[in-house]
């Protein structure tokens, strides 16, 4: 099986409106959280942030997480959990699809 891209129907969830370039993501909706299937170019470093709690799996690719002071490698099959208000950054080494869900319901807006 490739994993080359997410399948036609994650595709067609509507695309979040994320400010960083070289990051994509579809927003899959629920009354309690939100589900993002992120697509990221290896841009580098995202800057340290905090917000509501989240967990995602790496589906390909590779990128180092700051979640407090520890810093880790992360590849395809590895899960992170960042708790609430813990303060976070990450660096993309290689193109990276990860799926995030975040407790903050409206963690990101659909693009208009």
């Amino acid at each position: 099986m490739s994993t080359a891209a997410f399948p036609e129907f994650v595709t067609n969830l509507p695309e979040a409106d994320i400010s960083f370039p070289g990051v994509r993501g579809r927003i899959s909706q629920a009354p309690n959280h939100q589900v993002i299937f992120m697509d990221i170019d290896p841009i580098g470093e995202v800057a340290p942030h905090r917000h509501g709690e989240q967990w995602g799996i790496v589906v390909e690719g590779e990128m180092e997480l700051t979640i407090g002071r520890v810093t880790r490698r992360y590849r395809a099959g590895d899960s992170y959990h960042i708790p609430a208000n813990v303060e976070h950054g990450a660096t993309f080494l290689t193109r990276v699809r990860v799926i995030d869900v975040f407790a903050d319901v409206n963690r990101y807006r659909a693009k208009r």
